[in-house]
């Protein structure tokens, strides 16, 4: 699987003066602490609350959500979403953090391939950012969304609306050795269009990475 290549994994220099020229970055030092914890913890849900707790001199919650924003409109880190039915429930959820490029968990990592694969749960983090980074990166001119779904602990990796239609995602790393409750949960309270299982026993990772969203979502 080609999520890791050794060449990647060298030091991820940082050039805050793209983002910059955004927009008005009060407190330029919390932007880039902003993407080097987003960048730490892609693949996982992380509220503004524990961010706070995270990082220091974090103002407020509010400067935290628009730094994000002004990241992903960088092409470098995003926070997805909770599908939730409903635009204000949607805003008020916590984000899914998402790097746009994989090569930016991997390179400040310092790992291998073999160092990354043999952390099961570095690796599992690293083969879902993959996908989400693909499913991101092409709704900029796919004229979808993308989203995660989460009730108490049950969850979906990743939600995709297109029009009336509403596609469910599951990643996983290894082979598929139980049912997949959020998957049943989902299901059950959206109805969605399509299921889709990448990695383990569904769909190859790779067959996924290689071919255009779009076919996934339209079929």
């Amino acid at each position: 699987m080609g999520v890791v290549r050794k060449e990647s994994c060298i030091q991820v220099p940082w050039s805050a003066r793209d983002v910059l020229l955004l927009s008005r970055v009060d407190k330029p030092a919390l932007l880039r602490r902003m993407f080097e914890l987003g960048c730490a913890y892609s693949g996982q849900i992380l509220s503004y609350t524990k961010m706070v707790g995270q990082l220091q001199d974090a103002g407020n919650t509010t400067t935290l959500a628009h730094y994000l924003d002004l990241l992903g409109g960088a092409g470098m880190l995003t926070g997805l979403q909770k599908y939730a039915g409903g635009a204000p429930r949607r805003r008020a959820s916590s984000p899914k953090l998402q790097v746009l490029n994989t090569a930016l968990m991997t390179g400040p990592s310092g790992l291998t391939l073999a160092e990354a694969r043999a952390d099961r749960e570095y690796w599992g983090r690293l083969v879902e950012s993959a996908v989400g980074a693909h499913l991101v990166n092409a709704s900029v001119s796919g004229g979808y969304e993308v989203f995660y779904w989460r009730d108490r602990n049950r969850e979906v990796d990743f939600v995709i609306r297109a029009g009336k239609r509403l596609i469910a995602i599951e990643v996983k790393s290894g082979r598929t050795r139980h049912t997949l409750p959020g998957m049943t949960a989902f299901a059950d309270a959206f109805r969605p269009s399509r299921k889709l299982l990448v990695g383990g026993d569904g769909i190859p990772l790779e067959e996924f990475l290689s071919m255009p969203v779009e076919q996934w979502v339209e079929r």
